[in-house]
């Protein structure tokens, strides 16, 4: 049986199932030295940088001028870049050769609720509206969405012409309240897979699955550090039949030591549509997490344990994998570095043992397989051990 949510784990189900396996980066074999800098291939200076074109936003816009440039998220389709920023979306065309960089296109939308937004007492710089969501919907539509001051709101555009099509969607659950929390999002299969915080405290923090015509809404129980511990989300990607989300979190397995960063990879089913009434109904059925390990091994190994920026998946020696940038823990000494995961690592990370954690106070400790709850957590429905199951709201 699977446990309720917010019942002591016994046996650490689907829901919060953490693999024991890290997942650990493709290194040269042998005990090795703190690595020295690899020589670059090549160089070049910040001063060679005024050589090339540069964009500089809105400098006429009074706000620019007094709050700087706001850039949120960059997206690139085909020759065009399209730049997410405060109040406005910028379409660039790559293929143009110009001493400046000029937009083709402007979107410009800005919020309507800031006199709500100040009489809240809320930072007067945050009382615009941020365009923290940028991802193709289809061929034809771009989906956006902004902070639109403490008042998240979603929208279609046009890709062409950014024109608005159809009305606005409630934005909560699909991008924070404002600039400074982290979040992802992409559309898969149809679905819009999204991460990031419920509210503007910044205390529900949720992976979010909804715009489907026949997928659920699902999300991530509310409240429960096993699922996510105050997550910083980085990326999403679609490989297979799972979305994959990229983050660092505080590590609940290591508690004892105070706040200690991990980087996770979690996975869903893109099939998964939630459980049964008695149990788990719209909650993810499918959530697993696994920690990122980017470390230098030998005698006692050297962690970069926060993730900071990550790849989409790419091919190296004829395998897919994505890359990543990690850097220390805030309180050690400073030092970076560049990892590669095979994405059939990661798989067999989340293939192997589980951890759990009898109870709050006791430490976690490898799950026996012949403990592990039938089927496999983590399992799609109609596949491997969940082969007999047509739906995610039939498992027992």
């Amino acid at each position: 049986m699977r446990q309720k949510p917010g019942s002591p784990p016994i046996i650490l189900p689907a829901f919060v199932a953490l693999a024991l396996v890290t997942v650990l980066p493709q290194l040269s074999s042998g005990v090795m030295p703190f690595p020295q800098d690899l020589e670059p291939i090549s160089t070049v200076g910040r001063e060679a940088s005024y050589l090339y074109p540069s964009f500089r936003g809105l400098m006429s816009d009074n706000n620019t001028a007094r709050l700087g440039l706001d850039f949120q998220r960059m997206l690139r389709i085909n020759h065009m870049l399209y730049i997410a920023a405060r109040d406005h979306v910028f379409a660039i065309n790559l293929a143009s050769s110009s001493e400046q960089i000029i937009p083709q296109q402007k979107l410009t939308w800005k919020t309507k609720d800031v006199e709500k937004c100040t009489v809240r007492g809320k930072n007067s710089d945050e009382c615009y509206n941020y365009i923290k969501v940028l991802v193709p919907r289809n061929d034809e539509t771009l989906f956006a969405c902004g902070t639109n001051a403490f008042n998240p709101t979603c929208r279609n555009y046009k890709m062409l012409t950014l024109e608005q099509e159809g009305e606005e969607v409630v934005g909560q659950a699909r991008c924070p309240f404002e600039s400074r929390q982290s979040n992802v999002g992409l559309f898969a299969g149809g679905d819009f897979y999204s991460a990031t915080m419920t509210d503007f405290l910044a205390s529900d923090a949720v992976i979010y699955r909804s715009l489907g015509e026949s997928s659920p809404v699902l999300r991530t129980v509310k409240y429960d550090s096993k699922w996510l511990r105050e997550p910083h989300f980085l990326h999403a990607i679609e490989y297979g039949n799972y979305v994959y989300f990229f983050f660092s979190e505080i590590a609940v397995e290591y508690t004892t030591l105070g706040k200690v960063v991990f980087s996770r990879v979690a996975r869903v089913c893109k099939n998964d549509n939630g459980g049964s009434p008695r149990v788990l109904e719209r909650y993810w059925t499918s959530f697993l997490k696994a920690r990122l390990n980017c470390s230098v091994p030998g005698d006692s190994f050297f962690y970069f344990d926060v993730l900071q920026s990550l790849t989409n998946v790419l091919q190296i020696n004829h395998r897919p994998a994505v890359l990543g940038v990690f850097t220390t823990q805030a309180n050690s000494i400073t030092g970076s570095a560049v990892c590669a995961f095979y994405m059939d690592d990661i798989e067999k990370a989340f293939n192997g043992k589980f951890k759990e954690q009898r109870n709050s106070e006791s430490a976690w400790t490898p799950v026996p397989e012949e403990q592990v709850p039938k089927p496999r957590p983590g399992s799609c429905a109609g596949e491997g051990s969940a082969a007999a199951y047509k739906t995610s709201t039939a498992f027992p």
